[in-house]
């Protein structure tokens, strides 16, 4: 019997990836594929959905034909994909009726500012577990269907059709046949009544938002459609979906709670597993759904969003210019004995947890005339670290629990520096995977735990193994001075575009 594998579709902010996953879990293979960035005006970042599907599926096919694996070998698919990001399509044709809006753009800040000032934000926090913000992809579809010229009678007829990315991937996956979500990604939308786990009319009525464009939300792991066969030649299960974020916690295997991890991509998040319990945040974290089995309750978690983390590299080397790569900046960080007091906040699409500000811009502070690249690539890399920081220390005071360690996963894992700063800017250990695929391994491990590819969660966590444990070696004193100079730094950066 040929060799079986489930592949992952693992849609990103800034590329689409495949990778194949054997009974191991181990990435057997990798393809990638990156897409255009759209930034239409200040503050306003889009993708186009064809962009998003065509480098997905051309991923699927290159992993497929370099690993030489034919659809035979694919006992099922899942999907994890860049949350919050809005896409409403005609259902008849297929044709998306803008370009995607992405979770990072800002353009509806000031819808968000109105309903806080109507004082819609409790409801929207009881409800949803997240705070009033552009972030979210509620304000994106009231300004899709407020501003494309016949959107909204469409939309009342029942001709649309709005999905996050994996919703929009499942539809053209299955030819249009499906139209479907998971808990956590309907999570996201501030649409969802966590608690209930269903679509909320009351909210959906505030955001004036028709319910005849919703997907159907399906566990996150179980049968969801099938492919087209066109696609790959035969009819391929699809099996496992959720957002990037909480496909990462699951493919950690931080499947008990107390157990927590934070992905360096794009942006930063830090997920602390919550169990059957719906934790409510006193400070300004995001209380959201993990993921669902089949058949089992809902699951829960604490999350802290931070923007800007990768991106803040991608700037030095395409903004800046100052690096030819990201992998130059762990070199350059370690070439100076500490930062030469710059502090960097990267702030460049506003602030998230836990300030929620809008209106903040980048700012880099401290500079003399004997700071260097160097410096800046080394206060980018420690502006990662001090905004997990700052994330942490809302999960303990909101949970009541010590970490012990904390996983880590994502491109910037890879970065000795920053893994080794992370730890001692938190006190706490700091362990790497030895498979730093985790996200897509998430959808991996929901596909294949709905098709009996794994027996249970208990062969997963078998699976996981880790690569290395950073030990922090910073002293108290140290520690807080650091700390406090970065304090200083994101209240200079907060407001700046509203300031006089």
């Amino acid at each position: 019997m040929s060799q079986q594998y489930i592949l992952a579709l693992d849609q990103g902010t800034t590329s689409s990836r495949a990778i194949l996953f054997d009974r191991q879990g181990r990435a057997a293979a990798v393809a990638q594929q990156e897409f255009e960035q759209l930034y239409p005006q200040p503050g306003w970042v889009e993708h186009r959905p064809e962009d998003i599907w065509s480098s997905q599926l051309n991923a699927a096919h290159v992993v497929l034909r370099e690993a030489d694996v034919n659809a035979d070998q694919i006992a099922a698919i899942g999907i994890t994909n860049q949350r919050e990001t809005t896409i409403i399509w005609d259902r008849e044709t297929g044709e998306p009726i803008h370009n995607a809006i992405v979770w990072q753009c800002r353009r509806t800040a000031g819808d968000c500012d109105r309903m806080r000032s109507e004082g819609l934000a409790e409801i929207f926090q009881q409800r949803t577990g997240l705070v009033l913000d552009a972030y979210f992809s509620g304000t994106k579809v009231r300004w899709l269907l407020d501003t494309v010229p016949g959107a909204r009678e469409l939309a009342a007829r029942g001709s649309l059709a709005f999905g996050t990315v994996d919703s929009w991937l499942i539809w053209k996956l299955t030819g249009g046949r499906v139209h479907a979500t998971d808990p956590s990604n309907a999570s996201r939308t501030l649409l969802f009544n966590i608690e209930r786990g269903e679509w909320d009319d009351e909210l959906l009525a505030a955001l004036d938002v028709p319910r005849e464009v919703l997907p159907h939300v399906a566990p996150s792991s179980a049968m969801i459609g099938e492919t087209d066969s066109s696609l790959f030649g035969r009819a391929i299960p699809i099996s496992g979906n959720a957002g990037d974020q909480q496909a990462a916690l699951f493919g950690q295997v931080c499947t008990s709670p107390g157990m927590s991890k934070n992905t360096y991509g794009t942006g930063c998040f830090m997920l602390l597993n919550t169990g059957k319990e719906l934790v409510r945040s006193k400070s300004n974290l995001l209380t959201t759904i993990a993921w669902q089995l089949e058949s089992e309750p809902i699951e829960y978690a604490l999350e802290g969003s931070v923007f800007i983390a990768g991106a803040a590299i991608q700037w030095l080397r395409d903004g800046l210019r100052i690096i030819g790569s990201a992998a130059d900046t762990e070199a350059m960080a370690a070439s100076v004995l500490d930062n030469g007091g710059v502090y960097f906040v990267p702030a460049f699409v506003g602030l998230g947890a836990p300030h929620w500000d809008a209106y903040a811009r980048g700012t880099m502070v401290g500079l003399t005339r004997g700071s260097t690249r160097e410096h800046i690539a080394r206060a980018a890399l420690e502006s990662i670290a001090y905004q997990t920081s700052d994330v942490l220390r809302c999960m303990r005071d909101d949970s009541g629990i010590n970490l012990t360690e904390l996983r880590v996963d994502g491109g910037a894992a890879r970065n000795d520096f920053l893994m080794q700063f992370q730890a001692d800017i938190l006190g706490i250990p700091v362990v790497r995977p030895a498979n730093t695929e985790t996200t897509a391994a998430g959808a991996a491990f929901l596909a294949g735990l709905a098709v009996d590819f794994w027996s249970d969660v208990s062969e997963l966590s078998e699976l996981w193994q880790r690569e290395k444990t950073f030990e922090p070696n910073m002293s108290d004193s140290e520690r807080e001075r650091l700390l406090s100079d970065w304090t200083r730094a994101v209240e200079r950066a907060k407001n700046w575009i509203n300031a006089s």
